[in-house]
């Protein structure tokens, strides 16, 4: 299809050829992730093993970063100038490029370098989340079946990715992670120029601060179940920031060989609960959806204090399971009930609110805590590694409590509409 062909033509082209439109999505899904999941998981345990451990909290902290940031070049350029498959392969090669640096100057000896290079990288990629969604949107004709069954090849990418750097090349310690997860971001980016034709969504339209800023969002705030769940997302995201920042390092020090490789059975159990989750929706709510995932948080953290001293591995695959419950019933069911409590004309803006305060300002806050946690926990190269999780173990639980006693289960009332 050329450029000038409208959205509309787009939709055509998918529904008559839908089969192939989705799989060439799926792939798009699968590079994705790889790309995350090759070096996010791992660059912990390279860290450590480097002299870098100290610094594991700021590396945390660079995504969040990045999602704070990246609405802006959406809201500004790519949403108005440029088709999203365009857009998407320059920040993938740009990306790649960035990732596959780091080995280079690894030797340096410099974690700012490190740091800085991992920076760029993070910029580039995290405005990708929402390109790839978006444009995977844009050409399905029916989103509620397609999306799900495209999406789910991202969490096959990131099984892939660690399987690939910790079971086959058992690089959780060393650079072969950046080089992997670096080349799959230039296939992507070279992958990108042949996906559909995916005009910009916003074409013509003048950027404003009020719009890019996702300030129409603001009003849903004035409803108290919506603010008590914006509230409870934000610091629950806080002790959910030490899972991703010291998990590998504490799956390496209990003794697992090829930390990512055991922590890959989270992603497997997240299939399984995905699946789920449409039957316990009916059955639970939105209110206790978001509520099992929080708890889920309470138990795993459990599990993972209750194993330190003994190195009970049971317990700590037994938590790493759990990511399913985790992350699906509370990011999944809290996409859902934004989606019900706001109109069309601010769903996007609302979506993003809830990223930016989740993604962005609470796993921001969670690494930095986490990184303050680990430096009073870690005499030498000894880790205290029973209070390190019984810290957000209760945290988490006293999130779940407040929610359950103030969250009221309003996504059946009309949705919010602007002013």
């Amino acid at each position: 299809m050329s450029s000038s062909d409208n959205g509309d033509v787009a939709v055509q082209h998918t529904g008559s050829a839908g089969g192939n439109v989705a799989a060439r999505l799926s792939v798009m899904m699968f590079l994705e992730f790889l790309i995350w999941g090759g070096w996010y998981v791992t660059v912990g345990n390279y860290m450590g093993a480097h002299g870098m451990s100290n610094n594991i909290a700021m590396v945390y902290s660079l995504c969040p970063i990045a999602a704070i940031i990246s609405p802006f070049f959406l809201g500004m350029v790519a949403d108005r100038y440029f088709s999203t498959e365009r857009v998407l392969a320059v920040l993938s090669l740009l990306g790649g490029g960035f990732l596959m640096a780091v080995p280079v100057f690894a030797a340096s000896g410099k974690p700012q370098l490190f740091l800085a290079l991992l920076l760029l990288h993070t910029l580039c990629f995290m405005p990708t989340l929402g390109l790839t969604s978006s444009l995977t949107f844009h050409n399905v004709t029916d989103q509620e079946k397609q999306f799900p069954v495209i999406r789910v090849f991202g969490t096959i990418g990131w099984i892939a990715a660690n399987w690939i750097v910790s079971k086959f090349l058992h690089g959780d310690q060393t650079t072969v992670q950046f080089w992997v997860a670096g080349g799959a971001a230039v296939l992507l980016g070279l992958y990108s120029f042949t996906l559909p034709h995916t005009p910009p969504p916003s074409a013509g339209k003048k950027a404003t601060a009020h719009d890019i800023l996702g300030l129409d969002s603001l009003a849903l705030l004035k409803k108290p179940s919506f603010l008590v769940f914006i509230i409870c997302s934000l610091l629950i995201c806080i002790p959910l920031a030490f899972y991703y920042a010291y998990a590998a390092p504490y799956v390496n020090a209990t003794g697992f060989k090829d930390p990512a490789f055991n922590m890959s059975f989270g992603q497997i159990g997240e299939i399984f609960f995905m699946l789920l989750m449409p039957i316990l929706f009916v059955r639970l709510g939105v209110k206790y959806m978001l509520l099992a995932g929080m708890t889920a948080w309470v138990v795993r953290y459990g599990l993972f204090a209750g194993a330190a001293n003994g190195h009970v591995q049971w317990m700590v695959l037994g938590g790493i399971i759990l990511h399913g419950i985790c992350y699906d019933f509370f990011f999944v069911t809290g996409q859902i009930y934004v989606d019900k409590r706001c109109s069309p004309k601010i769903r996007g803006q609302v979506q993003g609110f809830f990223v930016l305060v989740t993604q962005g300002v609470g796993m921001l806050i969670g690494a930095q805590a986490a990184g303050y946690i680990y430096s009073t926990q870690k005499l030498g190269e000894q880790v205290n590694w029973h209070t390190l999780w019984l810290i957000p173990c209760i945290m988490a639980a006293v999130i779940a409590g407040i929610f359950l006693v103030a969250f009221k289960d309003d996504s059946h009332e009309p949705p919010v509409e602007l002013a």
